[in-house]
């Protein structure tokens, strides 16, 4: 296994034995890599030869009041918070890839967790980098700009609550809608009564699409590959 350096990452292994997977996990604005332990927990006991590393973002807000991934003023136009993500994005994709080669797992053995803001930084990741990740759970979160073609060969499993105030749900559903015309392997999950949280029926949303979900590339190999009568 290569070294890794990351001080400011939570990383869980299996108990014995290599990992097999890799779950990345990034926290919402103004907190931090332990914000997403629900999450953690959740992945450890449903895939116990996995490693779940929990990452911290860059960016120190003032006043200790946690991190962010990018650059976020508030008022911002749209723009303005494309071009943030933008810009903080070559730094993140060399850290998933760092971890990953740490592993020695292939991309499509990575996945991406998200809360809020991290799960902005993940949709947009899997959007500007192919060969990233093979799966992104993305909870309380949208895109930053609509998603102007479908990541080759990933799944996207979008959790949201009904009752969230701070990413309303409706441009989630867009967003979803959008993507199933693009050609994209999605779900959206939209609970009543949560607002914006990582709460635990939307982490248990997430465990049973990454149980239960089949890529649809994986259907038409499959349809492809029967025999013809």
């Amino acid at each position: 296994m290569k070294q890794h350096s990351d001080p400011r990452a939570l990383v869980n292994l299996p108990s014995q034995g290599k990992a097999d997977l890799l779950f990345v996990l990034l926290h919402g604005l103004g907190a931090q890599a332990a914000q997403m332990t629900a999450l953690s927990d959740g992945l450890r006991e449903q895939y116990p030869q996995a490693a779940v590393v929990c990452l911290t973002a860059p960016l120190a807000l003032p006043g200790d009041a946690g991190f962010s991934w990018f650059e976020l003023a508030e008022g911002d136009s749209a723009e303005a918070v494309a071009q943030s993500v933008s810009a903080a994005m070559p730094a993140f994709l060399a850290r998933v890839q760092a971890w990953a080669g740490h592993f020695e797992l292939s991309w499509e053995r990575v996945a991406l967790g998200g809360f809020s803001q991290g799960a902005t930084l993940a949709l947009e990741a899997v959007q500007a980098h192919p060969a990233l990740a093979g799966r992104v759970l993305a909870f309380a979160g949208g895109h930053a700009t609509p998603p102007a073609h479908a990541p080759q060969d990933v799944s996207l499993h979008l959790l949201h609550g009904m009752a969230d105030a701070v990413v309303p749900y409706p441009p989630i559903i867009a967003a979803a809608r959008l993507l199933v015309r693009l050609g994209a392997d999605v779900t959206a999950d939209i609970v009543p009564a949560i607002g914006h949280e990582l709460h635990p029926l939307l982490i248990d949303k997430a465990l049973a699409q990454l149980r239960t979900f089949v890529p649809g590339r994986l259907w038409r190999e499959a349809m492809l590959a029967a025999p013809k009568e």
